[in-house]
């Protein structure tokens, strides 16, 4: 009995947290709706809504047109005094009335609803880029993509829906229930309110439940995407290892558990629709009889029969579509809420307000005291010193998990320190801008990946607006531009996703010749050529060497050889610094780097 109680309790409250989240929603959707620095978007949506409700007094006075013209034919005297003929023209020009104001109603408010969504979406991919690299790498790519592409059509569904059915739904109920009062009686009034009551708990009943359905095939949906993704991303390992079969099983997994969630919603549609029927067929045929017995005692015309049957289909034929707005509603509720959180996830790092822009004089980067760790309980540095005076070049080296590429990942503030400060000529990196800091810097990586563009396209890329002469002189200085030259497309040869249709060493030119174009004060390289074979590194350092010509360098290295005639290098353990000076000095020492170097050396020889 607890457990029940419990199991109650839980979900009262998992209800009223959805309650919360659905009112929060509908609030961040109002200022897209009517934000007070456009008023032509107001102008547009007030517009819309006198169309709209044009439409519905037209509509809920067409039935009367209809009776009259019944009435006329049947022998009656019509109030109207136009004949049947006139009668029926002006039923038929209200109809087309009907649906001329409906359709100037979408026609207007079509720009406030595309403009909302680009707002939206726009907002949301950039608050995605200035989320922290912690957050991307635990969050899945296709799951992400999901959540926004739903998101949007939420919105979409939520801006045409909400303000063009269940507001104009309630004022046609009203308008219909008026017109039975005032022509007929109560208990016309009284029975359509009751099933329209009857009607509306059930359906929300029902579809409360099938949201529930919709949540869970979403989910199945989301992990079967990300699954898809993910294998076609990794499309080389899978092929590696022979593992197209179990990539298959893997995701039919997910698509037959995405297929039971689809089935269970199917068949509670089947269920929703049928018992829907039921209830306004019992309406209808009650409301009907009312009427027929009526006509029978003489207090009724046959018009008038006719008129009550219109009414009672005009107000069906808007219920029916209750369950389905009603539920869109909910999960379009259920999806913008998802995409609300993710834009109210909370940036790791953040500009100071009123930071300024960082001002390069030199390029002295220093590193003071700095502590860091991915997780407090396994710190990465601790208490890490480091000075590269400008136009230096100092290489950072130690064993895998002594903390070098975190180093890098925190000079370009991924991630913010913990203790200890970063400064560049002097001025702590977290008080200034971010954009002003990465301009600052450029990242040559161990894998430069590429997007699926041309070549020209990604080595414009390092800087807006770059020409195709400064494409091509960053090229030259890269060592690349006679291997474009000599393609059958040259600067318009497309590289396929993440530069698959280039070799290692090609790419990694590109993306130097990428940071050439960008020209930073500061060049971080992050071994830069650790993936590469001997005579592809070889020449590769031909190109770096220039690109590091008058800047600042910092090389996170593993192999010794390429960073021998480095101004300084800095030997890294378990976090900390143990060693420091020239590839000479510190093979004379005898310590932890000329251990590293002589272990290499003899793995090269073996090799």
């Amino acid at each position: 009995m607890a457990a029940d109680q419990t199991a109650g309790q839980s979900a009262a409250e998992i209800a009223a947290a959805e309650r919360r989240s659905g009112m929060r929603t509908i609030r961040k959707v109002g200022p897209y709706l009517w934000p007070d620095d456009k008023p032509w978007v107001k102008q547009r949506v007030v517009i819309a809504l006198s169309f709209l409700v044009l439409a519905k007094v037209i509509a809920v006075g067409t039935p009367i047109l209809y009776k009259q013209a019944v009435d006329s034919l049947s022998g009656e005297v019509s109030d109207l005094m136009l004949g049947a003929v006139g009668l029926t023209i002006a039923y038929g020009m209200a109809r087309l009335m009907t649906v001329g104001f409906q359709q100037l109603r979408d026609a207007v408010f079509a720009k406030v609803g595309q403009r909302s969504l680009r707002i939206l979406a726009l907002e949301t991919f950039t608050h995605i880029h200035r989320l922290s690299m912690r957050y991307h790498i635990t969050r899945k790519t296709g799951g992400l993509s999901r959540i926004i592409e739903r998101g949007v059509k939420g919105v979409d569904f939520l801006l045409r829906f909400m303000l063009f059915s269940i507001g104009p739904l309630a004022l046609e109920l009203l308008l219909v229930g008026a017109v039975l009062f005032f022509l007929f009686d109560i208990w016309y009034l009284a029975v359509v309110a009751a099933v329209i009551a009857f009607y509306i708990w059930f359906t929300f009943k029902v579809t409360e439940w099938r949201v529930k359905l919709r949540r869970e095939m979403n989910e199945q949906d989301t992990d079967a995407n990300q699954k898809a993704i993910d294998s076609l991303l990794n499309f080389e390992t899978v092929k590696y290892f022979g593992a197209e079969s179990r990539e298959a099983e893997r995701y039919d997994v997910a698509m037959r558990a995405y297929e039971g969630a689809a089935l269970k919603t199917a068949t509670s549609l089947a269920f929703l629709n049928f018992g829907q029927s039921l209830i306004i067929t019992s309406g209808l045929v009650a409301v009907m009889v009312m009427a027929a017995i009526g006509v029978q005692n003489g207090a009724l015309t046959v018009g008038d029969f006719v008129m009550v049957n219109a009414y009672m289909i005009q107000i069906t034929m808007p219920l029916n579509f209750l369950g389905t707005v009603y539920r869109e509603i909910r999960q379009a509720l259920v999806d913008m809420g998802e995409m609300f959180d993710l834009l109210e996830q909370p940036r790791e790092v953040a500009d100071k307000p009123g930071a300024p822009d960082l001002q390069v004089t030199g390029g002295t980067v220093t590193l003071e005291d700095v502590r860091f760790g991915y997780d407090a309980a396994r710190p990465i540095l601790k208490g890490v010193s480091v000075t590269v005076e400008a136009g230096q070049n100092v290489a950072l080296v130690g064993p895998s998990g002594s903390g070098k590429s975190t180093i890098g990942r925190l000079l370009f503030r991924f991630y913010d320190v913990q203790c200890g400060a970063i400064c560049i000529d002097g001025t702590d990196i977290r008080d200034v801008t971010q954009e002003s800091l990465h301009d600052a810097i450029g990242v040559v990586p161990q894998d430069t990946v590429l997007f699926n563009d041309t070549i020209r396209y990604n080595i414009a890329y390092g800087r807006a607006g770059a020409s195709q002469e400064e494409v091509e002189d960053a090229a030259r200085a890269a060592q690349i531009h006679d291997f474009i030259r000599s393609l059958p497309e040259g600067y318009d040869t497309a590289v396929g996703e993440r530069g698959l249709k280039l070799s290692g060493g090609e790419k990694q030119r590109v993306g130097i010749a990428r940071t050439l174009l960008k020209n930073p004060p500061i060049l971080l390289l992050d071994e830069a050529t650790s993936a590469l074979d001997t005579e592809t590194e070889a020449s590769i350092q031909d190109a770096l060497a220039r690109a590091a010509e008058g800047r600042t360098v910092i090389t996170i290295a593993h192999r010794l050889s390429t960073i021998a005639d480095a101004d300084r290098i800095v030997v890294l353990q378990d976090g900390e610094v143990v060693e420091s000076g020239t590839h000479e000095a510190l093979l004379d020492k005898g310590g932890r780097y000329a251990a590293l170097w002589h272990r290499q050396q003899a793995e090269d020889a073996a090799a």
